[in-house]
């Protein structure tokens, strides 16, 4: 996640949870980032003239006056189950992983007090059987860094610095133009033109030690060069 976009994502977060506010390390843990970090960025966004509160002590933290909340979106009480289905979907260790638990918060909170009832009743009998993740494998799963430079990377069509271990332990760095990331046989890969074998590579995730994001912005390749997906798989919109 780029500067701008966490900015944007902690005062969404703020404006989620109203006047009970949050704390620094529960932001820093939400957008995986050092609580250092989190407070260049509040200070930034008060500086930017975001009418944020600190307050001091135990118990303390980062209250977004009520004046500068938005409206939210309306959603019906079926629709907010739904998304939270589908969120709860996601494998551990997915990418956009942090993303999607901010935008479950917003669907609930988008909910008047009665929708917010009838989907919570609702959602009492959807029950979901977690999805088996790397982690039950015993599999390593992907960095948090490596992740957030992947789907920047995705987002802003630049072209992406990667440090890779291949499955006989050679590490090599290489320059790719992301394609797609696809999830298979639990383990997510990036798909990309690698600049060095100059052909469509399958890179496993959890196998890159480092990725970094470039100025450089690559044409956007077509997702046909991935190959042929199987039948049961199907792009997420």
């Amino acid at each position: 996640m780029n500067r701008t976009d966490r900015l944007y994502a902690v005062a969404e977060e703020l404006r989620r949870v109203g006047r009970a506010g949050t704390t620094g390390p529960r932001l820093a843990r939400q957008l995986e980032v050092s609580e250092r970090t989190i407070k260049r960025d509040i200070s930034a966004l008060q500086q930017a003239g975001l009418p944020i509160w600190a307050q001091a002590g135990p118990g303390g933290g980062y209250v977004l006056d009520p004046v500068a909340s938005l409206p939210p979106v309306n959603f019906t009480p079926s629709q907010a189950v739904a998304a939270a289905v589908a969120l709860a979907a996601l494998p551990a260790g997915s990418p956009f992983g942090a993303d999607a638990r901010a935008a479950q918060g917003k669907v609930w909170d988008a909910l008047g007090p009665q929708d917010r009832e009838r989907a919570q009743r609702l959602a009492a009998r959807v029950w979901l059987r977690p999805p088996r993740t790397e982690a039950d494998d015993g599999a390593p799963r992907p960095a948090a860094l490596v992740l957030r430079a992947i789907e920047q990377s995705l987002a802003t069509e630049r072209v992406l610095v990667i440090r890779y271990v291949d499955g006989a332990a050679r590490a090599t760095s290489r320059r790719v133009e992301p394609v797609i990331l696809a999830y298979t046989e639990a383990h997510w890969y990036l798909v990309a033109w690698c600049r060095l074998r100059t052909a469509i590579r399958w890179f496993r995730v959890d196998r890159i030690e480092r990725a970094d994001v470039t100025a450089e912005q690559h044409p956007p390749r077509d997702v046909a060069q991935a190959g042929e997906p199987p039948s049961s798989a199907a792009p997420v919109a």
